[in-house]
């Protein structure tokens, strides 16, 4: 399984940028999908998930701004990130959680898309 992000990029503080992440490979089941970020110096930490039947859940820090959404039948996920301040800046990851009956239960993660935005 193999995650693709894109959509990062250098924003002035109160603009808005779109990720978007597709899963590609021999995938038998995508549960929840999600988007973590990483600040130079600091863990990474969620930011928004989503379930398989489209649930969402976000980290207080970005709710209100940040929208994530998610389309099935292009096994891809969206965050529409309005509102963008400073301390947003970091590597954004997508990741996903899957299950085969091969395998089990197994998380993969994309490659990373940088989001810098200035002050």
């Amino acid at each position: 399984v193999q995650l693709q992000a894109s959509g990062g990029g250098l924003v002035q503080a109160g603009g808005s940028l779109r990720l978007s992440c597709a899963a590609s490979g021999n995938i038998f089941r995508l549960n929840d999908m999600g988007w973590y970020r990483q600040a130079p110096g600091k863990q990474r930490e969620l930011v928004a998930k989503i379930t398989s039947g489209g649930n969402p859940d976000y980290a207080d820090s970005v709710k209100g701004r940040f929208t994530i959404s998610r389309d099935n039948a292009k096994k891809s996920i969206y965050l529409q990130m309005n509102s963008l301040k400073p301390e947003d800046t970091a590597v954004y990851y997508c990741n996903a959680d899957t299950w085969s009956p091969y395998f089990g239960s197994r998380i993969y993660w994309g490659q990373g898309t940088l989001v810098t935005v200035s002050s």
